[in-house]
């Protein structure tokens, strides 16, 4: 009975294990999404264990009569759906800032910092060679004048592990 006990519990650890997902150590690439005009980030992972990881987003605009930045950064949990698929969920934070000029429409010059909490949900696909693509949705709760509401960030993320 021992001996059935003890290949039974070798057999599950042997499962667990060989159905274990890959989590790069770092990856840096592009998330190409829009929330409140900031458009594409810079963004980077880095893995912090066998399913979880951080990453940190910088995204900027600069135009002619205005400019911001918005950095944002979460902790993110990552399970395998099925040989590359992966989903996760996370959560975070971050702060940005936005500026008019006094020449744009009428307006003073006027500038903001914001700070804002966020959410993320989303699926992957890890490919064989150093790819990764996913799709995520991200609401972020703000609390400033510039950006004091609930925004909805869905993205495309296209980056390079290594």
């Amino acid at each position: 009975m021992k001996k059935l006990f003890l290949l039974g519990a070798l057999l599950i650890g042997f499962t667990t294990v060989t159905t274990a997902q890959e989590i790069a150590k770092n990856a840096i690439g592009l998330r190409i999404g829009d929330s409140d005009g900031f458009g594409t980030e810079v963004s980077y992972q880095r893995g912090l264990g066998d399913n979880n990881r951080l990453e940190i987003d910088l995204g900027w605009r600069d135009g002619k009569h205005y400019d911001g930045f918005k950095l944002a950064g979460l902790y993110q949990w990552v399970w395998n759906i099925d040989g590359g698929f992966n989903w996760y969920a996370g959560a975070g934070g971050g702060l940005g800032s936005f500026g008019y000029d006094d020449d744009y429409k009428g307006k003073n010059d006027y500038n903001e910092t914001f700070v804002f909490l966020a959410g993320d949900i989303g699926i992957e696909y890890n490919f064989d060679f150093p790819l990764l693509l996913s799709l995520d949705f991200r609401p972020e709760l703000g609390f400033g004048d510039f950006n004091d509401d609930l925004d909805f960030d869905i993205a495309l993320g296209i980056r390079y592990q290594f």
